[in-house]
């Protein structure tokens, strides 16, 4: 290709420049023949390829938490791209990596201490997951082999998250998954949690389902429980007051390691570092991603306390400890990224300012319960839900048409069928809450 790709990204799109192109959770067909791209971001706005403004509503996709554009962010990987583009992560090392880590570590709750980093979510999930299996083989209870997931949680796409995952459409058409997964029951209940402000009342003791499986396999088959303080994707489920931490006490009743998935809610979403420690409960592993970089590059992580890590440090001191790994694992130009991307979250106080926020985005949220498309409304830090009646016959049809006619008036959302999602970048203003909640308003009368 001769053409400066700036330019490039500037120049008309025929339909048959784009079949090449197999989109990823894309209906391919439909996009192709009536194409949304975007050319150009700054701040809280991306540019179509036509010039127009779009308000980004949802942060990328949950990632740019510190908005678009960042000087800081692309000078630092261009001048490490020019330094040293790659360097090998197996028996070898760069001092960047190090210096992320332990940038990272600051930010865990105490007691998480060591960082593994890959290239996303999905793969910090499989890490997590063949790391909680090995941990538990290394102690001797090499039985614990079974995993336990939730109903309608989401974590990532490889075969361990789609087999501890409970979304139907990301496991169905893919056969055999990891034998010996089990799933708890998801807490959505439209009946006793509608239109609740802040964590719903009802559900905690849904987290006592943990029993029922260890009184069904036996807690020494059982090696690891994985969820999403807050699921995501599934159209922002809140966790009940007091679920996590039930979850936490069966856990540690029967000696099953706890993996919270904090790709969505690390990184100042919740208006703490972590969900963690927003919630108050500190798991064994914390899987995260997104954010960790703004969006800007490919990393993730699983943080891991102490004591996992411990456990694999012995034997002769050559013998590799843990055979896994990936081969862009802590790559510099990442660790780059992310290096420049936790100062800028440290200096504009960006980890907690959803917390400054979060009340008066819930009450511009609630704003829409009365329409009679919405039938819920869900928020916590700078995340929200709003839950639309289904067309008759046309699941998420509903909510399709409202994100492509915000599209249209210059605004960016998120669906999952028919729940629209929003998570914007953590330097928004009251003025873009207010647009973002006035247009989105307006188009909802509309569907």
């Amino acid at each position: 290709m001769s053409v400066n790709p700036i330019a490039a990204a500037h120049l008309p799109l025929s339909r048959e420049d784009m079949e090449a192109l197999w989109m990823p959770f894309t209906a391919n067909r439909q996009f192709k023949n009536n194409p949304r791209l975007l050319t150009k971001s700054r701040g809280m706005h991306y540019w179509t390829q036509e010039g127009r403004e779009i308000l980004d509503g949802v942060a990328g996709l949950w990632c740019v938490n510190a908005g678009h554009g960042r000087t800081e962010i692309s000078q630092a990987v261009a001048e490490q791209i020019a330094e040293m583009d790659y360097a090998p992560p197996f028996q070898m090392g760069h001092p960047l990596a190090f210096r992320l880590a332990n940038e990272l570590i600051k930010l865990a709750p105490a007691g998480m201490t060591h960082a593994f980093f890959v290239n996303s979510g999905s793969e910090a999930v499989d890490t997590a997951l063949k790391i909680a299996l090995a941990y538990q083989r290394i102690r001797g209870e090499g039985t614990r082999t079974r995993l336990i997931g939730r109903e309608r949680g989401y974590h990532g796409v490889g075969f361990g998250g789609i087999s501890v995952g409970g979304m139907v459409n990301n496991r169905k058409a893919f056969g055999v998954q990891l034998p010996g997964v089990d799933h708890l029951p998801h807490t959505f209940n439209l009946s006793e949690n509608a239109f609740s402000r802040g964590l719903p009342k009802w559900g905690a003791h849904l987290a006592d389902e943990l029993d029922r499986l260890v009184a069904l396999h036996d807690a020494s088959n059982i090696a690891a429980v994985i969820v999403e303080p807050i699921a995501g994707s599934t159209g922002v489920v809140l966790p009940p007051v007091g679920y996590l931490q039930r979850l936490r006490e069966a856990c540690d009743r029967h000696g099953i390691l706890l993996i919270f998935d904090e790709v969505i809610t690390g990184f100042g979403r919740t208006g703490s570092p972590f969900a963690a420690q927003e919630f108050g409960v500190v798991p064994d592993m914390i899987v995260c991603a997104k954010g960790l970089t703004n969006g800007a590059l490919p990393m993730g992580a699983v943080i891991v306390k102490q004591g996992i890590y411990d456990a694999f440090m012995h034997g002769p001191e050559a013998a590799i400890e843990l055979f896994h790994g990936y081969t862009y694992s802590a790559h510099p130009v990442a660790c780059a990224a992310g290096l420049a991307t936790l100062d800028i979250y440290a200096r504009e106080g960006l980890l907690t300012r959803a917390k400054e926020l979060a009340s008066y985005w819930e009450d511009a949220a609630q704003q829409l319960a009365d329409l009679p498309a919405v039938i819920d409304v869900r928020t916590y830090g700078l995340i929200a839900g709003i839950e639309l009646a289904p067309l008759a016959g046309k699941p998420g049809a509903r909510a399709f048409a409202a994100f492509t006619e915000c599209f249209a008036r210059g605004q960016l959302v998120r669906t999952t069928g028919d729940i629209i999602a929003l998570s914007p970048p953590l330097i928004i203003e009251k003025s873009h809450i207010d647009q973002l909640f006035g247009t989105l308003r307006e188009v909802l009368k509309t569907v």
